[in-house]
């Protein structure tokens, strides 16, 4: 397994058979690198995942299907919505789930956050509900679990997610404000789950986050090691490890 970090929550997932994006806010977000472009990050994809309905998860995932043809996995809400925008290849999915999408398999796991969507309304801002917020799962045989966490605080049910779907790599907010801070992240990520690779996200991106990991990699102590700092544009590749009881 591949993955591209685009800056903010975004990423890029390479898997035998499938790439896919999951919150791809690509354009308008300051931290997607200024020699990319959402064209060439779509290439190749087949499968856009979404966590909520923010507009800095969304993005530009609405134009990405369109030109790509590729399937949306979301909550109900969200995928009922973008099929009012033209999409026409939808997973929708809720809590307790787990869908065969052939390459991969796909589930959603409870985050503590929001998930609304601002829309102008005959000249006013309205929010309208977009389901709850979830993080995603990814599997796929041979290849490491995957956790998005999305945006959220921590919970203590993060260690029953950790006991039915063993993911290997986490993607973690750590920027403060909206989710977890660097103290609370690195408490998650020590207490409730035994990732190897931990890939900080949702920080840097506007002056109001937190600007950086170190804190976060402070945080983790003697656990740092396996914390991935990645600049956007950067790729890393994670392998499968089996794990005993």
């Amino acid at each position: 397994m591949k993955l591209q970090f685009l800056g903010h929550s975004a990423f890029k997932v390479f898997i035998p058979d499938a790439t896919l994006l999951i919150d791809p806010f690509l354009s308008g977000n300051p931290s997607f690198p200024k020699d990319m472009s959402v064209e060439q990050v779509s290439e190749g994809v087949d499968h856009v995942l979404l966590t909520h309905g923010h507009d800095d998860h969304v993005g530009d995932a609405i134009d990405i299907l369109k030109a790509t043809g590729a399937t949306l996995t979301a909550n109900w809400e969200i995928c009922m919505w973008a099929q009012d925008k033209g999409i026409e290849k939808i997973n929708p999915m809720n809590f307790g789930g787990c869908v065969n999408m052939g390459p991969f398999g796909v589930a959603l796991t409870n985050a503590i956050h929001s998930s609304t969507r601002s829309v102008d309304t005959e000249g006013s801002i309205a929010d309208i509900y977009l389901g709850n917020p979830a993080g995603v799962v990814v599997m796929a045989e041979n290849e490491p679990t995957l956790l998005h966490m999305g945006d959220t605080d921590i919970f203590s049910d993060m260690g029953l997610i950790n006991e039915i779907y063993r993911p290997q790599v986490g993607i973690v907010p750590i920027g403060d404000r909206f989710t977890m801070g660097a103290r609370t992240a690195a408490m998650a990520c020590q207490r409730f789950f035994e990732f190897q690779t931990i890939i900080p996200c949702h920080y840097g991106t506007f002056p109001i986050l937190d600007q950086n990991a170190e804190e976060f990699t402070a945080c983790m102590g003697e656990d740092a090691f396996r914390v991935a700092e990645l600049t956007p544009g950067e790729i890393v590749e994670v392998h499968h490890k089996e794990v005993t009881a």
